[in-house]
C-alpha cells in the first residue's frame, strides 16, 4: 500500500517541478524560507524584514542564490563597515540572517540541493562561517555614553514636570491635562522600571492588588503584558510589584482625579491624548526630549535611561538583585548588571563592608 509523505514546509518540490524551468527560481526559494519559518510560528514582522535584507543581499551580490560563494558575504560585510558605518551588534544581525536563508538552502531536508543541480548544473554552499562574520564576544555592545540619571538629575526632571502642570494651570491655556498626564507617565517609568514602549500600551486594567502590600490598594501591582520579546516570538508578559509609595500615589490621583476630565471613559488605556487617542511611544520622546533640553541635561540621557536609575537606585538602595532583575524581565543577572551604574558613594560604601571582615581584629 503506496503511502504519500507530507510536504515539508519550505521543500523545494513543491516550487520547482521536474522539467520546468522558473522565471524567478530565487523568488520560490524565497516562499520555500517563508513557508519554513511560518511552520515554526514566527510572525510576519519578524519574516519580513528578513526577506527585504535577503533581496538586499541578493542585488549586492548580482547572483542568484546558488551562485553565492563565501566571497559575497565578505565583500557585502565590508561595505556595511566601510561604507554604511553600521554598529557591530547591527552588522551581527544582518549576517545572521544570511545564514539562516543560506543554511535553509543547503539543508538536505528541503531538496534545493538537487533541485538546482539539476536545473541550473550548480548548488547552493555555505557562504557565513566563523572567520567571516562578527563573533558575539560580550553581552553589551551598546553606547558607552549611555547612562541612568543621577538621583538629583532625576529629581530635576520630575520636578521640572510638575512645573509645567503649574504653569499651564496658571495660564489658563491649553495643555494643562496633558502636562499631568506627562508628569505622572515619567513617573510611572521609573516607579516600575518600565520601557517606553511597555509605558505606552498600558491599560487601567493593568493595575491590581497585591495581597502582601495592602497600602498600595489597587495599585498594589502592575501587569506588563507588551514586555520585549525575543526575536521572533509574541511580547512576554510579566507583573511588576509597586515599590515606591510615592509614585502609586501619582498614578492613583492621576487615573482618579486627572484621567476622567480627558473625557473618554470607555478608552482603556492608561495615558490618552485630548482627541481620544493612545499615547504613542514617539510623543513620550518628544516630551522626554523637550523636558531634557529645557534643563540643559546631558543629551545622552534617554526616556530608557528612567528605566536604568530605577536599577540602580534599588540596587544602591539594597534591593535583592534577583527581585530587580524579574521586576524588570531579564532572563539573566549579567543584563540587569548591564544596567547598574551604583554612585562612587555606593562603591565606597560596599567595598567597606566587603572588607570589614577581613580587616577584623587586626
Amino acid at each position: 500500500m503506496h503511502q504519500q509523505k507530507a510536504a515539508l514546509a519550505g521543500a523545494a518540490h513543491p516550487e520547482l517541478v521536474s522539467g520546468v524551468v522558473q522565471l524567478r527560481p530565487e523568488d520560490a526559494m524565497m516562499r520555500g524560507w517563508r513557508a519554513q519559518q511560518k511552520s515554526r510560528g514566527l510572525k510576519d514582522e519578524t519574516i519580513d524584514p528578513r526577506e527585504r535584507l535577503v533581496r538586499r543581499f541578493l542585488e549586492f551580490a548580482n547572483d542568484y542564490p546558488w551562485q553565492w560563494t563565501p566571497a559575497h558575504m565578505d565583500e557585502w560585510s565590508a561595505s556595511l563597515v566601510g561604507e554604511k558605518h553600521l554598529a557591530p551588534s547591527t552588522i551581527r544581525s544582518y549576517q545572521g540572517d544570511i545564514r539562516l536563508f543560506s543554511e535553509f538552502l543547503i539543508d538536505a531536508r528541503y531538496g534545493w540541493g538537487p533541485a538546482c543541480e539539476e536545473a541550473f548544473g550548480t548548488h547552493p554552499v555555505a557562504i557565513a562561517h566563523e572567520w567571516n562574520t562578527l563573533p558575539h564576544l560580550q553581552d553589551y555592545e551598546g553606547d558607552p555614553e549611555a547612562r541612568p540619571f543621577t538621583r538629583e538629575e532625576l529629581q530635576r526632571f520630575l520636578d521640572y514636570a510638575d512645573d509645567q502642570v503649574d504653569r499651564a494651570v496658571k495660564s489658563k491655556r491649553k495643555g494643562a491635562l496633558a502636562a499631568y498626564r506627562d508628569a505622572t507617565l515619567f513617573k510611572v517609568v521609573y516607579g516600575w522600571g518600565l520601557r517606553r514602549t511597555e509605558t505606552s500600551k498600558l491599560d487601567v486594567v493593568d493595575f491590581g492588588r497585591n495581597p502582601k502590600a495592602p497600602q498600595f490598594g489597587r495599585y498594589g501591582t502592575l501587569n506588563v503584558r507588551y514586555g520585549k520579546a525575543k526575536k521572533g516570538q509574541p511580547p512576554r508578559r510579566r507583573n511588576v510589584l509597586s515599590v515606591m509609595d510615592w509614585a502609586v500615589e501619582a498614578v492613583a490621583d492621576y487615573v482618579e482625579n486627572v484621567r476622567p476630565r480627558f473625557g473618554f471613559s470607555d478608552h482603556p488605556a492608561l495615558w490618552i491624548t485630548e482627541r481620544g487617542g493612545r499615547l504613542q511611544p514617539g510623543s513620550i520622546n518628544d516630551r522626554f526630549e523637550a523636558y531634557r533640553d529645557a534643563l540643559k541635561l546631558p543629551k545622552d540621557l534617554v526616556p530608557h535611561s528612567i528605566r536604568h536609575s530605577y536599577v540602580t537606585h534599588l540596587t544602591e538602595d539594597g534591593v535583592d538583585r534577583c527581585f530587580i532583575q524579574q521586576q524588570v524581565g531579564h532572563d539573566c543577572d549579567s543584563s540587569t548588571a548591564i544596567y547598574t551604574h551604583v554612585s562612587d558613594d555606593f562603591m565606597n560604601t560596599a567595598l567597606s563592608k566587603a572588607l570589614a571582615p577581613a580587616f577584623a581584629g587586626v
